[in-house]
């Protein structure tokens, strides 16, 4: 709310060869905080982050021995995964042998975060890794959500997690000529909106939220946020990286969320938008807004985390629906920052002057991905 950037000069390797130097690069987190020795030398960074946002989503919910185990889910997305972790024992393997390859490697390859949470919080229901590229935080959600409405589940912790800054996957996006190359000043490299953007600032990062189904929340006294009211979720069949011009699906995932929502695109008071600062998604993103809001996508505050915070591929949309429930509670709504010069396809409020106060009602969070994803939630405030 700040309007403060996290993005800086990438400090654990070499990026001197790339055009982009900079990312949103967690530089002091301590998994001992959370994790035992023994679980943080077995499991990868993506793991001990995404532990983390679970353990402290599910204290603050006060839902240890308040919830049956046995219906209580684990789904979380994340795409990059233990690739870090991959990695290194492929090195190892290749240099030293398999008698140096951690005994644990096996596990790094099945969704590791999701049995983790499952196992240290000691819930029974499904666990569920979901792995949609830059919607799987929100698919991860809207799954979970169908189950506890079908009765299946009473309960869910929920989110995402990603830890892709290594060398191999930021050298490819870079080659990819994705990422931003705005590098001086740091803070600034990320512009979604702005007529000069070049590129998403890549990050790591987790969120986590815990799900209930109403009267479960309401028997136990939980302190409600917010409702998750709508989800909806379609593919482009169009392109590995790019979005299909048009947004006509885009625009139906938005529309299936309100529907499901039971409410109208006039009742939508603030946009947590995808806006990932790259050309052609900013601008296929702005038209999807039109075509599935009308008019009224003029008249409501649209704004990214991602200028702040960066790209987190699969957590982003958990972290975007993190803000988009606490801009409920909090009755204020984030702000665009380095939107330096609008760009005229990107005609919509952008809320460019910092944070501001609102009370939003119901609040509309975007994703979309590669390889053609597209996914949208409505999370709204909680009336009895």
């Amino acid at each position: 709310m700040a309007g403060r950037s996290g993005t800086k000069a990438v400090s654990s390797f070499d990026v001197s060869r790339c055009h982009s130097h900079v990312a949103g690069e967690i530089t002091d987190f301590r998994p001992e905080d959370f994790l035992a020795r023994r679980e943080i030398q077995t499991f990868s960074r993506y793991v001990h982050f995404g532990f983390a946002a679970a353990r402290m989503a599910w204290e603050d919910a006060r839902a240890a021995g308040a919830l049956d185990p046995d219906r209580v889910a684990v789904s979380i997305g994340s795409s990059i995964g233990a690739s870090s972790r991959n990695i290194s024992d492929g090195v190892t393997f290749a240099e030293l042998g398999i008698d140096r390859v951690h005994p644990m490697c096996p596990l790094q390859y099945c969704g590791s975060l999701p049995s983790e949470v499952a196992i240290v919080l000691g819930l029974r229901g499904p666990a569920y890794s979901i792995s949609t590229a830059c919607t799987a935080g929100a698919d991860a959600t809207g799954l979970a959500m169908g189950l506890i409405a079908s009765g299946v589940i009473d309960a869910a912790v929920v989110g995402g997690s990603e830890a892709p800054i290594l060398p191999l996957l930021f050298h490819a996006f870079d080659r990819l000529q994705v990422i931003s190359r705005l590098n001086d000043p740091p803070e600034r490299a990320s512009r979604p909106f702005s007529r000069d953007r070049c590129g998403f600032v890549l990050a790591e990062g987790a969120g986590m939220l815990v799900l209930e189904a109403e009267d479960v929340a309401r028997e136990r006294g939980a302190r409600i946020y917010a409702e998750l009211a709508g989800f909806g979720a379609t593919s482009d069949a169009h392109h590995h990286l790019h979005p299909a011009p048009d947004g006509r699906q885009g625009a139906r995932a938005v529309e299936l969320a309100l529907r499901q929502a039971g409410i109208g695109a006039a009742d939508i008071d603030y946009v947590n938008a995808h806006g990932t600062g790259t050309v052609k998604n900013d601008a296929t993103e702005t038209s999807i807004l039109k075509q599935a809001l009308g008019a009224h996508a003029h008249r409501i505050p649209v704004s990214s985390s991602k200028s702040m915070l960066g790209h987190m591929i699969g957590a982003a949309a958990a972290v975007e629906l993190v803000i988009s429930t606490m801009s409920i509670h909090e009755r204020v709504v984030p702000p665009t920052i380095n939107v330096v010069e609008p760009d005229p396809e990107c005609d919509l409020d952008y809320v460019t002057e910092g944070a501001r106060d609102l009370a939003p009602h119901a609040v509309l969070s975007t994703s979309f991905g590669f390889g053609s994803r597209n996914a949208a939630l409505v999370v709204r405030k909680y009336e009895a």
